[in-house]
């Protein structure tokens, strides 16, 4: 276990290394984990564990592509492959990593196997702590579990297939069986975690929400596409635009903050560009730090999960999606993009 002490503030990260595999196995010997659904993380983390001898078996509808990709996996049908009300009533855990949509939609399916000492693990708090909106409430008497992996399921098997782990929180909402903490960590471990941070079911939520719509996502494609279209307008090339906006932070400076912190990037660079971060870093915190308070707001409130679930239970919503999705790739910044990035220098192994 790693400890971090910042003025009175405590922090504990729990390690792979705390939950060797024979310790894991010895764990979970007995359970049946029924993951439910099969989309990002549902994949990722339901190969991991079967790589890791963790008894393991699928719930999937027939049809469409999530289920072929399980075919494509290896899972059978009939044996470790079922729908999600039998794999549910099969497992002594029910991983649940349906959409958040899909979980309200399923859940009154999905409950009544939810029988006493089982275990319901989420990794997004999502449903439990917005419960008025999904009417998402577990029976007493089993434990209630979370492990949300900081990335993509995506990155969660590629770290795991490359010996790595990826940093997760944790978290324990209800312990029916006096052995929730164990079966989560191990499960954490289990599923590809290298680290695990312990939080709550709302703390979770709210930060992952942030993040996502801030600078995960929302807020650095903002600022992207702001100095992109300044840059265009001032009369630089697509390619300069680009390469100064996307290429070299996300092939050359992200890197090296990833490698060893904001500092270390600075130091790396020259001295005029260290000087001209310096004086404007605050200019933008500063300007954007309002909109991050508005934002935290709606998180807190609800109201960003109300759009959310309304959102998506349109019935096009998948369509509508599709079309904003293609709109930013056919964009010009976008464009520019995919031709930098063909440009870029084969890595030696791939020559």
């Amino acid at each position: 276990m790693k400890e971090l002490h910042l003025g009175n503030n405590h922090d504990t990260a729990v390690e792979r290394g705390d939950y060797p595999p024979a310790k894991v196995k010895e764990i979970l010997k007995d359970e049946i984990v029924a993951v439910i659904g099969y989309g990002v993380q549902g994949r990722g983390q339901s190969l991991n564990m079967r790589d890791n001898g963790v008894t393991v078996i699928v719930g999937q509808r027939q049809g469409g592509k999530a289920y072929d990709l399980c075919l494509e996996d290896g899972w059978v049908p009939g044996e470790t492959l079922f729908d999600p009300e039998t794999a549910a009533a099969k497992g002594t855990v029910i991983q649940y990593l349906l959409s958040d949509a899909g979980q309200k939609e399923m859940w009154p399916k999905i409950k009544p196997h939810l029988t006493a000492g089982k275990a319901l693990y989420f990794s997004h708090g999502f449903s439990i702590v917005y419960k008025d909106q999904t009417n998402v409430v577990p029976p007493t008497d089993i434990d209630v579990i979370l492990c949300a992996p900081k990335g993509s399921g995506t990155t969660v098997r590629r770290l795991f297939l490359e010996g790595r782990g990826i940093n997760s929180s944790f978290a324990i909402h209800q312990d029916a069986t006096g052995n929730a903490r164990e079966r989560c960590l191990a499960l954490g471990v289990a599923i590809g975690s290298g680290y695990l941070f312990e939080t709550t079911f709302q703390k979770e939520v709210f930060s992952d929400l942030t993040g996502e719509r801030g600078v995960l996502m929302g807020a650095i494609y903002g600022l992207w596409l702001a100095q992109y279209e300044v840059l265009r307008e001032h009369g630089h090339s697509p390619s300069e635009a680009f390469n100064e906006t996307v290429e070299e932070a996300t092939q050359s400076l992200y890197p090296l903050i990833a490698e060893k912190g904001m500092d270390w990037m600075y130091a790396n660079c020259s001295t005029t560009a260290q000087r001209g971060a310096l004086d404007w870093f605050a200019k933008f915190r500063d300007a954007s730090k309002p909109v991050f308070e508005n934002l935290y707001h709606s998180v807190e409130t609800g109201e960003e999960t109300r759009r959310v679930l309304e959102a998506n239970s349109r019935p096009d919503y998948r369509e509508q999606l599709e079309k904003e999705l293609k709109a930013i790739s056919e964009s010009e910044m976008w464009k520019a993009g995919a031709w930098v990035r063909s440009l870029r220098p084969e890595r030696a192994g791939d020559e």
